[in-house]
């Protein structure tokens, strides 16, 4: 299955979270897209609430279904919660932490630079955006780079940084620490519901 390319808007809107990390797309119309969103009561079955947990998270991180299935597994092998390693390795990947670092707005933005040659891992070009990045690895700009407008503008807006990266904007570059907690994660997430959905 294809990673999805279409209106994240829509999506947001579908499953009730921001995808921009703005919470624009809730602003307007806090309801699901099409003519009969306002007045939707459904009740969602059990493996609705499964589905859409899981598909809030893939959204969230925009990874393929196939990559999004291969961490879960990953996940299962590790010591401790199941949920919880799995949440942490999506974290863990290079996209994600360029986005959490400040150096792109959004997720999709972030998978763009690394896609393009743009990010350096520990000194050397990583353009494979599920790179799994381990703690105290120093993620940079290349210096051909550093004056894209996308990266300038991003690292200006940003005001804050999870605790888990430190970041120097001066040089453009950044370090992931350590691995974050599970309070440190997305809290609109129930990763219960994802185990259980992939344990049917």
């Amino acid at each position: 299955m294809s990673r999805y390319t279409g209106p994240s808007w829509k999506i947001s809107r579908r499953l009730g979270i921001s995808l921009s990390g703005t919470g624009k797309e809730l602003e307007k119309r806090p309801y699901a897209p099409g003519q009969h969103g306002p007045n939707q009561r459904k009740k969602l079955s059990e493996y609705g609430l499964q589905l859409q947990e899981k598909q809030k998270l893939r959204h969230m991180y925009g990874v393929n279904e196939r990559q999004f299935k291969n961490a879960f597994v990953r996940a299962g092998k590790m010591q401790g919660k199941h949920g919880e390693n799995f949440m942490i390795l999506l974290e863990q990947r290079l996209d994600n932490i360029v986005y959490r670092l400040g150096l792109a707005r959004t997720r999709r933005q972030a998978r763009q630079l690394v896609n393009h040659g743009h990010i350096l891992v520990d000194g050397s070009r990583v353009d494979i955006p599920s790179y799994q990045v381990a703690p105290g690895q120093v993620i940079g700009v290349r210096e051909k780079s550093n004056n894209l407008a996308i990266i300038k503008e991003s690292v200006e807006a940003t005001n804050f940084v999870p605790e888990y990266v430190s970041f120097d904007a001066e040089k453009l570059e950044g370090t992931f620490t350590r691995l974050p907690e599970r309070s440190e994660l997305p809290a609109e997430i129930n990763e219960a519901f994802i185990v259980e959905f992939y344990s049917r």
